[in-house]
Protein backbone atom coordinates (compact mmCIF):
# COMPACT_ATOMS: atom_id res chain seq x y z
CA UNK A 1 0.00 0.00 0.00
CA UNK A 2 1.65 3.35 -0.92
CA UNK A 3 1.69 5.94 1.57
CA UNK A 4 -0.99 8.27 -0.40
CA UNK A 5 -3.45 5.51 -0.14
CA UNK A 6 -2.67 4.46 3.22
CA UNK A 7 -3.35 8.29 4.06
CA UNK A 8 -6.67 8.27 2.15
CA UNK A 9 -7.76 4.93 4.06
CA UNK A 10 -6.16 6.78 7.62
CA UNK A 11 -8.81 9.44 7.06
CA UNK A 12 -11.40 7.27 5.73
CA UNK A 13 -11.07 4.80 8.92
CA UNK A 14 -11.06 8.46 11.16
CA UNK A 15 -14.01 9.51 9.58
CA UNK A 16 -15.82 6.20 9.97
CA UNK A 17 -14.59 6.35 13.34
CA UNK A 18 -15.91 10.04 14.39
CA UNK A 19 -19.27 8.84 12.74
CA UNK A 20 -19.58 5.46 14.48
CA UNK A 21 -19.15 7.17 17.94
CA UNK A 22 -21.95 10.30 17.19
CA UNK A 23 -24.20 7.49 16.11
CA UNK A 24 -23.44 4.96 18.19
CA UNK A 25 -27.22 4.80 19.91
CA UNK A 26 -29.14 4.70 16.35
CA UNK A 27 -26.93 1.11 15.29
CA UNK A 28 -30.58 0.19 15.00
CA UNK A 29 -30.17 -4.00 14.72
CA UNK A 30 -28.19 -3.76 17.80
CA UNK A 31 -30.71 -1.65 19.65
CA UNK A 32 -33.50 -4.50 18.35
CA UNK A 33 -31.49 -7.14 19.40
CA UNK A 34 -30.70 -5.58 23.35
CA UNK A 35 -34.75 -4.87 23.34
CA UNK A 36 -35.53 -8.54 22.01
CA UNK A 37 -32.70 -9.60 24.71
CA UNK A 38 -34.92 -7.68 27.68
CA UNK A 39 -38.24 -9.25 27.05
CA UNK A 40 -36.49 -12.55 26.14
CA UNK A 41 -35.20 -12.75 29.61
CA UNK A 42 -39.04 -11.17 30.92
CA UNK A 43 -40.66 -14.23 29.36
CA UNK A 44 -38.24 -16.78 30.51
CA UNK A 45 -38.80 -15.13 34.40
CA UNK A 46 -42.65 -15.92 33.64
CA UNK A 47 -42.50 -19.39 32.07
CA UNK A 48 -40.16 -20.40 34.99
CA UNK A 49 -42.54 -19.38 37.48
CA UNK A 50 -45.79 -20.96 35.52
CA UNK A 51 -43.45 -24.10 34.49
CA UNK A 52 -44.12 -23.51 30.54
CA UNK A 53 -40.55 -24.26 29.52
CA UNK A 54 -39.45 -21.12 27.56
CA UNK A 55 -35.51 -22.01 28.57
CA UNK A 56 -34.47 -20.05 25.30
CA UNK A 57 -35.43 -17.11 26.97
CA UNK A 58 -32.43 -16.89 29.55
CA UNK A 59 -30.03 -16.56 26.19
CA UNK A 60 -31.35 -13.13 26.36
CA UNK A 61 -28.48 -12.63 29.08
CA UNK A 62 -25.51 -13.78 26.78
CA UNK A 63 -26.57 -11.92 24.27
CA UNK A 64 -26.75 -8.63 26.62
CA UNK A 65 -22.88 -9.93 27.51
CA UNK A 66 -21.81 -10.01 23.90
CA UNK A 67 -23.49 -6.77 22.86
CA UNK A 68 -21.69 -5.16 25.92
CA UNK A 69 -18.34 -6.05 24.93
CA UNK A 70 -19.63 -4.97 21.21
CA UNK A 71 -20.42 -1.29 22.25
CA UNK A 72 -17.60 -0.85 24.56
CA UNK A 73 -15.15 -1.67 21.72
CA UNK A 74 -16.63 0.54 19.31
CA UNK A 75 -17.21 3.60 21.81
CA UNK A 76 -13.69 3.72 22.97
CA UNK A 77 -11.80 2.57 19.67
CA UNK A 78 -9.67 5.71 18.51
CA UNK A 79 -11.10 8.17 20.95
CA UNK A 80 -7.89 8.08 24.17
CA UNK A 81 -10.52 7.63 26.76
CA UNK A 82 -8.69 7.33 29.82
CA UNK A 83 -9.75 4.24 32.46
CA UNK A 84 -10.63 6.50 34.94
CA UNK A 85 -13.42 8.14 32.34
CA UNK A 86 -14.51 4.67 31.25
CA UNK A 87 -15.51 3.78 34.97
CA UNK A 88 -16.76 6.43 35.76
CA UNK A 89 -19.18 6.44 32.79
CA UNK A 90 -20.28 3.08 33.22
CA UNK A 91 -20.87 3.79 37.12
CA UNK A 92 -22.93 6.24 36.16
CA UNK A 93 -24.87 4.30 33.68
CA UNK A 94 -25.37 1.05 35.72
CA UNK A 95 -25.67 1.78 39.50
CA UNK A 96 -28.22 4.39 40.01
CA UNK A 97 -31.10 2.68 38.48
CA UNK A 98 -29.48 -0.42 40.54
CA UNK A 99 -29.79 0.74 43.52
CA UNK A 100 -33.13 2.45 43.28
CA UNK A 101 -34.34 -1.21 42.09
CA UNK A 102 -32.52 -3.17 44.84
CA UNK A 103 -33.59 -0.95 47.78
CA UNK A 104 -37.40 -1.33 46.37
CA UNK A 105 -36.80 -4.76 45.78
CA UNK A 106 -35.06 -5.33 49.59
CA UNK A 107 -38.01 -3.65 50.57
CA UNK A 108 -40.86 -5.97 48.83
CA UNK A 109 -38.95 -8.95 50.67
CA UNK A 110 -39.07 -7.53 53.73
CA UNK A 111 -42.83 -6.92 53.73
CA UNK A 112 -43.50 -10.24 51.75
CA UNK A 113 -40.21 -12.66 51.93
CA UNK A 114 -42.71 -15.49 50.16
CA UNK A 115 -43.65 -13.82 47.30
CA UNK A 116 -40.15 -14.28 46.94
CA UNK A 117 -39.43 -17.89 47.44
CA UNK A 118 -38.05 -16.80 50.56
CA UNK A 119 -35.17 -15.39 48.37
CA UNK A 120 -31.99 -13.78 50.79
CA UNK A 121 -33.27 -10.46 52.10
CA UNK A 122 -30.55 -9.82 54.71
CA UNK A 123 -28.71 -6.56 54.76
CA UNK A 124 -25.78 -8.68 54.85
CA UNK A 125 -27.02 -9.17 51.34
CA UNK A 126 -28.34 -5.99 50.61
CA UNK A 127 -24.68 -4.40 51.00
CA UNK A 128 -23.24 -7.05 48.74
CA UNK A 129 -25.76 -6.50 46.32
CA UNK A 130 -25.39 -2.85 45.96
CA UNK A 131 -21.53 -3.58 45.56
CA UNK A 132 -21.87 -6.69 43.20
CA UNK A 133 -20.75 -8.79 45.83
CA UNK A 134 -23.99 -10.87 46.53
CA UNK A 135 -24.54 -13.85 48.78
CA UNK A 136 -23.17 -16.96 47.14
CA UNK A 137 -24.62 -20.05 47.04
CA UNK A 138 -23.04 -22.29 44.05
CA UNK A 139 -24.02 -19.36 42.26
CA UNK A 140 -25.31 -15.64 43.02
CA UNK A 141 -27.75 -14.36 44.70
CA UNK A 142 -28.27 -10.69 44.72
CA UNK A 143 -31.76 -9.16 45.96
CA UNK A 144 -32.66 -8.13 42.49
CA UNK A 145 -32.53 -12.14 41.63
CA UNK A 146 -31.24 -11.04 37.94
CA UNK A 147 -28.70 -8.78 39.28
CA UNK A 148 -25.99 -11.44 39.13
CA UNK A 149 -25.21 -10.33 35.59
CA UNK A 150 -24.34 -7.21 36.78
CA UNK A 151 -21.11 -8.91 38.79
CA UNK A 152 -19.88 -9.88 35.24
CA UNK A 153 -20.57 -6.75 33.69
CA UNK A 154 -18.14 -4.70 36.37
CA UNK A 155 -15.43 -7.39 36.44
CA UNK A 156 -15.57 -7.02 32.68
CA UNK A 157 -15.41 -3.56 32.87
CA UNK A 158 -12.46 -3.28 35.23
CA UNK A 159 -10.64 -5.33 33.05
CA UNK A 160 -11.22 -4.04 29.88
CA UNK A 161 -10.48 -0.25 31.53
CA UNK A 162 -7.03 -1.41 32.43
CA UNK A 163 -6.84 -1.86 28.20
CA UNK A 164 -7.21 1.76 27.71
CA UNK A 165 -3.62 2.65 29.35
CA UNK A 166 -2.02 1.49 26.31
CA UNK A 167 -3.61 3.03 22.96
CA UNK A 168 -2.79 0.92 20.03
CA UNK A 169 -5.80 -1.43 19.03
CA UNK A 170 -4.36 -4.67 18.46
CA UNK A 171 -2.59 -4.71 21.86
CA UNK A 172 -5.90 -3.50 24.10
CA UNK A 173 -7.49 -6.09 22.19
CA UNK A 174 -5.19 -9.09 22.58
CA UNK A 175 -4.55 -7.62 26.47
CA UNK A 176 -8.38 -7.70 27.12
CA UNK A 177 -9.04 -11.28 25.44
CA UNK A 178 -6.20 -12.56 27.08
CA UNK A 179 -7.42 -11.05 29.93
CA UNK A 180 -10.65 -12.72 29.86
CA UNK A 181 -8.88 -16.29 29.00
CA UNK A 182 -6.59 -16.58 31.88
CA UNK A 183 -9.39 -15.40 34.43
CA UNK A 184 -11.27 -18.57 32.92
CA UNK A 185 -8.01 -21.09 34.13
CA UNK A 186 -7.72 -19.01 37.69
CA UNK A 187 -9.91 -21.65 39.82
CA UNK A 188 -7.18 -24.30 38.67
CA UNK A 189 -4.82 -22.62 40.88
CA UNK A 190 -6.69 -21.29 43.63
CA UNK A 191 -10.24 -22.34 44.95
CA UNK A 192 -11.93 -19.98 46.38
CA UNK A 193 -15.87 -19.70 46.07
CA UNK A 194 -16.00 -15.96 44.79
CA UNK A 195 -12.90 -16.26 42.19
CA UNK A 196 -15.01 -19.69 40.92
CA UNK A 197 -18.11 -18.05 40.74
CA UNK A 198 -16.63 -14.20 39.14
CA UNK A 199 -14.37 -15.80 36.46
CA UNK A 200 -16.93 -18.49 34.81
CA UNK A 201 -16.71 -19.00 31.00
CA UNK A 202 -19.24 -16.76 30.48
CA UNK A 203 -17.44 -13.96 30.57
CA UNK A 204 -15.67 -14.91 27.48
CA UNK A 205 -19.04 -14.00 25.46
CA UNK A 206 -17.98 -9.92 26.42
CA UNK A 207 -14.54 -11.29 24.61
CA UNK A 208 -16.69 -12.43 21.85
CA UNK A 209 -18.47 -9.22 21.53
CA UNK A 210 -15.09 -7.01 21.34
CA UNK A 211 -13.80 -9.24 18.81
CA UNK A 212 -17.03 -8.47 16.72
CA UNK A 213 -16.50 -4.98 17.65
CA UNK A 214 -12.95 -5.20 16.11
CA UNK A 215 -14.50 -6.54 12.47
CA UNK A 216 -17.36 -3.73 12.89
CA UNK A 217 -15.00 -1.28 13.13
CA UNK A 218 -11.76 -2.20 11.14
CA UNK A 219 -12.94 -5.81 9.33
CA UNK A 220 -13.93 -6.14 6.02
CA UNK A 221 -17.46 -5.74 5.27
CA UNK A 222 -19.46 -9.04 5.18
CA UNK A 223 -21.54 -10.38 2.46
CA UNK A 224 -25.02 -10.46 2.49
CA UNK A 225 -25.11 -14.15 1.99
CA UNK A 226 -22.98 -14.63 5.14
CA UNK A 227 -24.57 -12.19 7.36
CA UNK A 228 -27.80 -14.19 6.81
CA UNK A 229 -26.07 -17.91 7.32
CA UNK A 230 -24.80 -17.03 10.30
CA UNK A 231 -28.35 -15.30 11.50
CA UNK A 232 -29.94 -18.95 10.03
CA UNK A 233 -26.82 -20.82 12.14
CA UNK A 234 -27.85 -18.58 15.47
CA UNK A 235 -31.91 -19.17 15.10
CA UNK A 236 -31.54 -22.95 14.51
CA UNK A 237 -28.74 -23.21 17.35
CA UNK A 238 -31.23 -21.36 20.20
CA UNK A 239 -34.32 -23.52 18.83
CA UNK A 240 -32.02 -26.44 18.58
CA UNK A 241 -30.74 -25.88 22.24
CA UNK A 242 -33.09 -27.01 24.74
CA UNK A 243 -32.58 -30.58 23.35
CA UNK A 244 -28.70 -30.50 24.10
CA UNK A 245 -27.60 -32.00 27.13
CA UNK A 246 -28.28 -29.86 30.17
CA UNK A 247 -24.77 -29.62 31.50
CA UNK A 248 -22.91 -28.08 28.46
CA UNK A 249 -21.79 -24.79 29.27
CA UNK A 250 -23.59 -21.70 28.96
CA UNK A 251 -20.94 -20.21 27.08
CA UNK A 252 -21.19 -22.49 24.15
CA UNK A 253 -25.11 -23.33 24.48
CA UNK A 254 -26.54 -19.51 24.37
CA UNK A 255 -22.92 -17.76 24.15
CA UNK A 256 -21.98 -18.81 20.39
CA UNK A 257 -25.24 -18.58 19.18
CA UNK A 258 -25.35 -15.03 20.37
CA UNK A 259 -22.27 -14.10 19.10
CA UNK A 260 -23.46 -15.43 15.38
CA UNK A 261 -26.57 -13.18 16.01
CA UNK A 262 -24.77 -10.08 17.02
CA UNK A 263 -22.06 -10.04 14.21
CA UNK A 264 -24.82 -10.77 11.74
CA UNK A 265 -26.88 -8.05 12.80
CA UNK A 266 -23.90 -5.46 13.33
CA UNK A 267 -21.80 -6.68 9.90
CA UNK A 268 -25.78 -6.17 7.98
CA UNK A 269 -25.76 -3.01 9.14
CA UNK A 270 -22.19 -1.81 8.62
CA UNK A 271 -22.46 -0.89 4.67
CA UNK A 272 -26.33 -0.99 4.87
CA UNK A 273 -29.37 1.27 5.53
CA UNK A 274 -31.41 -0.21 7.50
CA UNK A 275 -35.56 1.19 8.30
CA UNK A 276 -35.70 2.37 11.66
CA UNK A 277 -38.73 0.66 13.80
CA UNK A 278 -40.23 3.15 16.49
CA UNK A 279 -41.23 0.29 18.80
CA UNK A 280 -37.88 -1.88 18.55
CA UNK A 281 -35.69 1.43 19.40
CA UNK A 282 -37.81 2.22 22.65
CA UNK A 283 -37.72 -1.47 23.29
CA UNK A 284 -34.32 -1.55 22.96
CA UNK A 285 -33.58 2.31 24.82
CA UNK A 286 -35.65 0.59 27.15
CA UNK A 287 -33.73 -2.70 27.92
CA UNK A 288 -32.04 -2.27 31.14
CA UNK A 289 -35.45 -0.78 32.83
CA UNK A 290 -36.93 -3.77 31.12
CA UNK A 291 -34.36 -6.02 32.77
CA UNK A 292 -34.35 -5.02 35.83
CA UNK A 293 -37.70 -3.78 37.23
CA UNK A 294 -39.88 -7.09 35.43
CA UNK A 295 -39.49 -9.12 38.15
CA UNK A 296 -40.77 -7.05 40.84
CA UNK A 297 -43.28 -6.36 38.94
CA UNK A 298 -44.07 -9.73 37.88
CA UNK A 299 -44.17 -10.65 41.34
CA UNK A 300 -46.60 -7.85 42.24
CA UNK A 301 -49.04 -8.30 39.45
CA UNK A 302 -48.98 -12.41 40.31
CA UNK A 303 -49.65 -10.87 44.05
CA UNK A 304 -52.76 -9.40 42.41
CA UNK A 305 -54.10 -11.89 40.03
CA UNK A 306 -54.23 -14.32 42.93
CA UNK A 307 -56.89 -12.52 44.27
CA UNK A 308 -58.20 -11.62 41.05
CA UNK A 309 -60.36 -14.61 40.53
CA UNK A 310 -58.85 -14.92 37.25
CA UNK A 311 -58.17 -18.42 35.97
CA UNK A 312 -54.23 -18.95 36.67
CA UNK A 313 -54.24 -20.25 32.56
CA UNK A 314 -54.27 -16.41 32.13
CA UNK A 315 -51.93 -15.28 34.28
CA UNK A 316 -48.51 -15.61 31.89
CA UNK A 317 -49.97 -13.55 29.26
CA UNK A 318 -51.13 -10.76 31.99
CA UNK A 319 -47.87 -10.77 33.65
CA UNK A 320 -46.03 -10.65 30.65
CA UNK A 321 -47.77 -7.31 29.33
CA UNK A 322 -48.17 -5.91 32.62
CA UNK A 323 -44.83 -6.15 33.54
CA UNK A 324 -43.68 -5.02 30.01
CA UNK A 325 -45.65 -1.79 30.45
CA UNK A 326 -44.88 -0.94 33.66
CA UNK A 327 -40.89 -1.26 32.60
CA UNK A 328 -41.65 0.90 29.95
CA UNK A 329 -43.09 3.50 32.24
CA UNK A 330 -40.52 2.91 34.64
CA UNK A 331 -37.98 3.49 31.99
CA UNK A 332 -40.01 6.89 31.10
CA UNK A 333 -40.68 7.78 34.44
CA UNK A 334 -37.57 6.57 36.68
CA UNK A 335 -34.34 5.80 34.39
CA UNK A 336 -34.61 8.69 32.05
CA UNK A 337 -34.88 11.54 34.95
CA UNK A 338 -32.40 9.53 37.35
CA UNK A 339 -29.76 9.50 33.70
CA UNK A 340 -30.69 13.30 33.11
CA UNK A 341 -29.60 13.91 37.30
CA UNK A 342 -26.82 12.24 37.35
CA UNK A 343 -25.39 13.69 34.19
CA UNK A 344 -25.71 17.31 35.45
CA UNK A 345 -24.25 16.45 38.69
CA UNK A 346 -21.39 15.34 37.29
CA UNK A 347 -21.25 18.25 34.62
CA UNK A 348 -21.36 21.00 37.39
CA UNK A 349 -18.47 19.04 39.76
CA UNK A 350 -16.59 19.43 36.50
CA UNK A 351 -17.56 23.05 36.23
CA UNK A 352 -16.64 23.88 40.00
CA UNK A 353 -12.76 23.14 39.46
CA UNK A 354 -12.53 25.20 36.33
CA UNK A 355 -14.38 27.99 37.84
CA UNK A 356 -11.82 27.64 40.75
CA UNK A 357 -8.94 27.61 38.40
CA UNK A 358 -10.21 30.45 36.62
CA UNK A 359 -10.76 32.99 39.66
Amino acid sequence: MTRRHYNKYSGLHSAFLAHLRRTVQQIYTVQYLRGIAAVAVLVFHVSERHNLGFSVGAAGVDLFFVISGFIMWITTDGTGMTPGHFIQKRVKRVVPLYWVVTFATFAALLVKPAFFFNHDGSLQNLIGSLFFLPHLQDSLHPVVVQGWTLTYEMVFYLVFSLTLFFKEHTTRLTLAIGSLCIMCLAPLLLDWPYLRALTSPVILEFAAGLLIGRAFVRGPDCPTWLCIGLAAVALICFAAAPAFDADLPRAIKWGVPSAFLVLAAAMWERRRNVQPSSILLFLGNASYSIYLWHVLFGVAIVALLLRSGIPHWAFPPIEIAAALGLSLIAYVSIEKPLGRWINRRFQSRRRAPLAASII
